[in-house]
């Protein structure tokens, strides 16, 4: 796996002593390997995080200090700037100290005074190997929760809809209930139908749409689930992702008909099967939008996975319309920033923006051609895991 940069790839240490010659000594001892910036006190060391805390990642402070001591300093760090690793210096081993140190400054170690040049270095680049350990550590978190809260996002956004649709089929359901007669025979309930079968067609639809919410919903606690340290990574087949599409998707009436599917070759997804289900229902839902009015409307999901294609290519799955395209001034920004054509109906454009970043996540890409007149194809390539 390719690190992240870190921010403070090569930070500072601080060094903290009330007497000269030892801040002298300490910089002089261990500038050909560390970046020095040293301070005369802990309220110097404190005004200096404050103004430049990302760019250090090691504090040494003494212990013995006038007007406030090391015990208080570390404290201070802990609370404010806990990126800093910590380490105490002091001439005085009581035991009481050692204890502090470890139990309110969570130091790393304790360094005795008179400072030995082999042991400090040492302990220096163990507080520095600590210091990137945990800062990665903060950026995979961080991407963790970034990517929660996206998919978070796009979660209510697709469920909007469907929810939505449920609720006025239901409601239409409930506006065709006759009241009872007053001789009216009890347990039987009556409705008003336009036509024979309308409302038992109105709760199926409404059931689908329901079915389709909870797939949606199951999908995210999954992928809160797989976003734990040490959480297995899913890994299924293309074509099951494909199928598991045409099981839960909310395809309105004859949709479906005309949805084909070809897998050439299968292969292993590498990705979450959770996210990647998302991106390939909101590829689905774009193109039955664009063909909404067409005559004659066909959609192809096509798996195939080339040896002899170029690399980054040679796994894809394609969703493929023959509706009326996409302009080139819009096709330009796909991809790359949140445009829609149909901002009248509620579009917003950041749903392939969610598929970019999904598939960037996981080491993917995705590309979008079209031809006006004549349709429109967006390919998910992938890293294959194996057959």
């Amino acid at each position: 796996m390719q690190l992240p940069d870190l921010p403070g790839d090569a930070p500072s240490v601080l060094f903290v002593d009330d007497e000269p010659a030892s801040r002298k000594w300490f910089a002089l001892e261990f500038g050909d390997e560390f970046r020095v910036v040293t301070a005369g006190g802990a309220d110097e060391a404190l005004a200096i995080l404050a103004e430049r805390s990302a760019e250090f990642g090691v504090l040494v402070t003494d212990y013995r200090m006038p007007e406030r001591d090391g015990m208080k300093l570390l404290r201070a760090v802990q609370r404010d700037f806990r990126h800093v690793v910590r380490l105490l210096a002091t001439a005085y081993a009581e035991k009481d100290v050692a204890i502090a140190a470890v139990n309110q400054g969570k130091v790393l170690r304790i360094l005795e005074k008179p400072l030995d040049g082999d042991a400090t270095r040492e302990a220096l680049r163990e507080a520095f190997s600590l210091y990137r350990a945990q800062a990665l550590e903060r950026v995979v978190n961080e991407g963790r929760v970034a990517a929660l809260r996206e998919a978070l996002g796009f979660l209510a956004h697709e469920l909007n809809t469907p929810l939505a649709t449920v609720r006025g089929y239901v409601g239409s359901v409930a506006a065709r209930y006759i009241p009872p007669a007053a001789d009216g025979a009890p347990g039987v309930a009556r409705f008003s139908e336009e036509y024979p079968g309308e409302l038992l067609t109105a709760l199926e639809r409404a059931e689908r749409r329901a079915l389709y919410c909870q797939s949606l919903v199951s999908t995210f606690v999954q992928s809160a689930r797989d976003a734990y340290p040490d959480a297995v990574p899913q890994s299924i087949a293309a074509s099951s992702l494909v199928e598991a599409l045409l099981d839960e998707f909310p395809f309105e009436e004859n949709e479906r008909s005309f949805v084909h599917v070809d897998v050439r070759r299968d292969f292993r997804l590498p990705g979450r099967r959770d996210l990647l289900y998302l991106v390939l229902c909101t590829l689905t839902k774009n193109a039955l939008i664009a063909l909404r009015g067409r005559p004659q409307p066909q959609i192809w999901l096509e798996v195939d996975a080339d040896p002899a294609a170029p690399a980054g290519q040679r796994a894809c799955i394609r969703v493929r319309d023959n509706g009326p395209g996409i302009p080139p001034q819009v096709l330009a920004k796909l991809t790359k920033e949140p445009v829609t054509t149909r901002s009248g109906s509620g579009g917003s454009g950041m749903g392939l923006m969610f598929c970019q970043r999904v598939m960037q996540a996981i080491n993917g890409a995705i590309r979008v051609d079209s031809v006006v007149g004549e349709g429109a194809a967006v390919t998910l390539f992938f890293q294959p895991q194996g057959s």
